[in-house]
């Protein structure tokens, strides 16, 4: 058995994450200390995308994780460990064509069902604690405005036991993490990259001037930038605020 859990479970919160980055403020919470809420008011996504959830048919919580030494230069290992825990705990659901597109959002087919959101405290070199807040969308089924969503019962036809749901990705992060400050981006790459959304397919991407251009998803650098063949063979690397997926 790992580390136990300790789960706060709120009515309803502005953000999970906030919630757990306010609480490091005012006292010392546990490691593995879970803020689970019912309804998220105010919930972000990557780069401040507002994210909106059905009260009480979604998964939405966050996770605090301290370190000893887990340093700053090999911080993409939490985006590819906590990929991985949510995408086994999917699989294991029979949940179909699941995959990661880059940097951490969980696809099924070409539709999103999951956002994670890391936010890391660095001290100095080193990552001190990190807050991963996960919004998983689970049995709600109206995505009204959000072509491009959909969620664990739309795509099965069942309703999901949202607390089972927590605890099996609960012990997942537990395993991939185990000894995750032992282990460098480069070694955890080759699991991530196989589960890498529209790798090897032509794609279109945007720059943050809203430029459109061609290209193909090829890896992922030891930094955790994308790599993106480009025309003439011509390999450039990303870095989030610098390129948007588009299909």
């Amino acid at each position: 058995m790992g580390k136990h859990f300790q789960i706060l479970k709120l009515d309803a919160t502005d953000s999970t994450n906030q919630y757990l980055k306010d609480l490091l403020r005012s006292e010392n919470p546990m490691d593995y200390t879970v803020v689970v809420t019912e309804r998220q008011l105010k919930g972000r996504g990557q780069m401040g995308t507002v994210w909106q959830s059905e009260g009480g048919k979604n998964l939405t919580f966050s996770v605090l994780r301290r370190f000893e030494a887990l340093s700053v230069k090999h911080q993409f290992v939490l985006n590819i460990t906590v990929s991985l825990a949510v995408l086994d705990t999917l699989k294991e659901l029979s949940i179909p064509d699941v995959t990661v597109k880059w940097p951490n959002d969980i696809m099924s087919g070409s539709k999103k069902i999951c956002g994670i959101l890391i936010e890391n405290v660095l001290r100095g070199e080193y990552v001190g604690q990190s807050i991963i807040g996960i919004g998983l969308n689970v049995n709600q089924t109206d995505f009204t405005n959000f072509e491009k969503a959909s969620s664990l019962k739309q795509i099965m036809g069942r309703n999901f036991d949202l607390d089972e749901l927590l605890y099996g990705v609960l012990h997942r992060l537990q395993h991939h993490m185990g000894r995750i400050e032992s282990k460098t981006v480069k070694q955890l790459l080759p699991s991530y990259e196989k589960l890498l959304f529209r790798k090897d397919k032509p794609s279109t991407f945007s720059d943050p001037h809203g430029n459109r251009f061609m290209g193909f998803i090829r890896r992922v650098s030891p930094t955790g930038k994308l790599i993106i063949e480009l025309e003439d063979q011509v390999l450039k690397e990303f870095d989030l605020k610098e390129v948007t997926l588009l299909y």
